[in-house]
């Protein structure tokens, strides 16, 4: 099972519903990728509910949802990774690359600032 692929379906899932909330199963990657989700303004907030749950507030602008779409890029059977010069942008710099580096979870800017590379986990626009 993919769990990163889970939980970007559950946003995903949520929004096009119009839900306020979303229950994801807890692990630290996961919520790695929600605060960086909060800090770049797709989310409202996250809540660590249980040691083994955390909701995350989804962020509307009127009716519309924040995001406007997630693509999980590497996935268990087929890795992706790129040097820091290879890091893609999304839609000219509207949207994010979240990227698992040695030094943490990041977006691909910071990445590319810091001059690592990583694991391409998703984008998101």
């Amino acid at each position: 099972m993919d769990t990163i692929s889970n939980m970007l379906i559950s946003i995903k899932n949520a929004q096009a519903v119009g839900k306020e909330t979303v229950e994801i199963p807890y692990s630290k990657l996961k919520l790695e990728i929600a605060k960086i989700l909060k800090k770049e303004g797709f989310i409202d907030d996250y809540k660590i509910i249980s040691p083994f749950k955390f909701a995350i507030k989804l962020k509307y602008k009127g009716k519309e949802p924040c995001i406007g779409g997630l693509q999980r890029l590497s996935k268990p059977g087929r890795r992706l990774y790129a040097k820091n010069k290879e890091i893609p942008s999304v839609l000219g710099g509207l949207g994010v690359v979240i990227l698992s580096t040695p030094k943490g979870v990041m977006t691909g800017k910071e990445a590319k600032k810091k001059g690592l590379g990583g694991e391409l986990i998703c984008k998101i626009w």
